[in-house]
């Protein structure tokens, strides 16, 4: 596909898969409980600040300044843009509220909830732990990033920012270490899903129209 940078999209897959895949042996070792109760340690009041702010990068909401640059540089592929979007959030609510609606999220999942860190001003859910869609989100958004800068620095920093968000999430104590691998893989579906797509679409745009 032109004007795609495939191979650094490629790269990106492949590192965010062997996090998710360590992640999920971090789980089997240490146990689902445990493991979310060594990451979501308490770090200080800074990091309170920054993890309760910076979740946002992961909300659905952030789609829309990607948007209006897509609509600016890159009018081509903003059907892309909206797969994503479509497909990232459908995979999401297919398990949060079809398949697995009541997997519980820590709060519900832990049985002392003393153990827990919170931070004041973040209200916790009890439900539909599964996958994180703040999580897919910002894997999906990176997955773009690296579809279309092809600067050395956007596979680490980029990676590094989402990878931010889904570790806010176990921080905050919305989602367990399993929700955070979950959402990384969704994101992976979601991107080849939409790249599929926006392959079918050129193709048929290509094709001579008959009288």
């Amino acid at each position: 596909m032109q004007q795609l940078f495939i191979n650094n999209f490629k790269k990106a897959v492949l590192l965010t898969s062997v996090t998710a895949l360590l992640l999920l042996i971090a789980v089997f070792i240490e146990g689902k409980n445990n493991l979310f109760l060594l990451l979501n340690n308490n770090l200080g009041t800074i990091a309170d600040y920054f993890f309760k702010y910076w979740t946002y990068m992961g909300d659905g909401i952030i789609f829309i300044p990607v948007l209006l640059l897509f609509i600016i540089y890159r009018k081509k592929y903003i059907s892309l843009l909206v797969a994503t979007f479509v497909i990232s959030t459908l995979l999401t609510h297919l398990f949060k509220d079809l398949l697995i609606p009541h997997e519980p999220r820590p709060i519900k999942g832990i049985a002392d909830i003393s153990q827990i860190h919170t931070v004041a001003g973040v209200e916790l859910h009890s439900w539909g732990s599964f996958p994180s869609g703040h999580t897919t989100t910002a894997f999906t958004i990176f997955f773009v990033g690296t579809l279309f800068i092809n600067k050395k620095w956007m596979l680490p920093v980029g990676f590094m920012l989402a990878l931010l968000v889904g570790y806010s999430r176990i921080y905050l104590a919305q989602h367990f270490p399993t929700d955070i691998a979950g959402g990384m893989f969704a994101a992976i579906l979601t991107l080849y899903f939409s790249l599929a797509l926006q392959q079918w679409w050129e193709k048929r745009k290509a094709q001579p129209k008959l009288d």
